[in-house]
């Protein structure tokens, strides 16, 4: 097992560990509801690009420490200083923004492990992830509205493609706080379980799709971010038109079906 503190201001507002092909990134700070400052968008981009380059870690999972809260979102108190003014937003947005691109770009799989808040920036980084699963008692918003600023235009997109432009205008207009129950019928999250086994369930996941193919694992999610950015699949690039094809190339492609043919357990190497 391997396990990082990652520190910027002397304090460990960042968790990083990962063991048996699985990271996990955790925010840790429960006494403000794991509000994200600045300096922790920064770590956790550096963490992100750090597991994306590791061949070794086959998935990764967000959460929050202390049971209350996954993220209530950006830390308000960062504003003053890094968010007073346009000049100040634009680098922030640089922060911000290059995080929640960097997750969504991550090769491997992600789960998100929502328990308690959910809020603002926290869901908003929940949404760049794969897969979303809450424990009961949870609840989600992204109030926006309450303090006078604007959702970007990639953060506008992944939450029109999670749960479409109506229940988009809902949660942004309205500034709503729903339930896991309406933020699963709005395909916001994709899975409801107790808050008792929340944990259980999702390392239980995350083994499962360690032990999938991973050039399948990474290829599916480039193949979808090409169709979620050209839905009409207009002028490809031959490079983009053979890559589905190009997996019958790889040694995994071959172990899979041997496997298959004879009755045994792949063991892929991601070449």
């Amino acid at each position: 097992m391997f396990s990082k503190r990652c520190n910027l201001k002397d304090s460990s507002t960042i968790l990083y560990k990962y063991e048996k092909q699985i990271a996990t990134i955790t925010l840790n700070r429960p006494e403000v509801h794991n509000a994200i400052d600045f300096d922790m968008w920064v770590e956790i981009k550096g963490i992100v690009d750090d597991i994306s380059q590791n061949s070794e870690i086959k998935v990764v999972i967000f959460n929050g420490s202390g049971g209350k809260a996954f993220s209530s979102g950006a830390d308000i108190k960062d504003f003053p200083k890094h968010r007073k003014n346009k000049k100040q937003a634009i680098e922030y947005a640089k922060a911000f923004e290059g995080t929640l691109d960097a997750i969504a770009a991550m090769p491997q799989p992600t789960i998100a492990m929502i328990q308690g808040i959910c809020a603002g920036g926290g869901c908003e980084l929940a949404m760049m992830t794969d897969i979303r699963i809450a424990g009961t008692g949870s609840s989600f918003s992204i109030p926006v509205a309450k303090i006078g600023v604007l959702l970007g235009y990639k953060e506008m997109r992944r939450l029109v493609q999670l749960v479409g432009p109506s229940n988009a205008s809902y949660l942004l207009l309205s500034a709503k706080v729903i339930d896991e129950d309406e933020a699963f019928s709005m395909g916001l999250i994709n899975e409801i379980v107790s808050s008792g086994i929340l944990d259980t369930r999702v390392i239980s996941l995350a083994n499962t799709m360690a032990e999938f193919a991973p050039l399948t694992q990474s290829g599916n999610k480039r193949v979808l971010q090409t169709v979620l950015a050209n839905p009409n699949l207009e002028n490809l690039s031959k490079e983009q038109r053979d890559f589905p094809l190009d997996i019958f190339e790889t040694l995994d492609s071959q172990e899979g079906y041997q496997a298959f043919i004879e009755k045994r357990k792949p063991h892929f190497k991601g070449r």
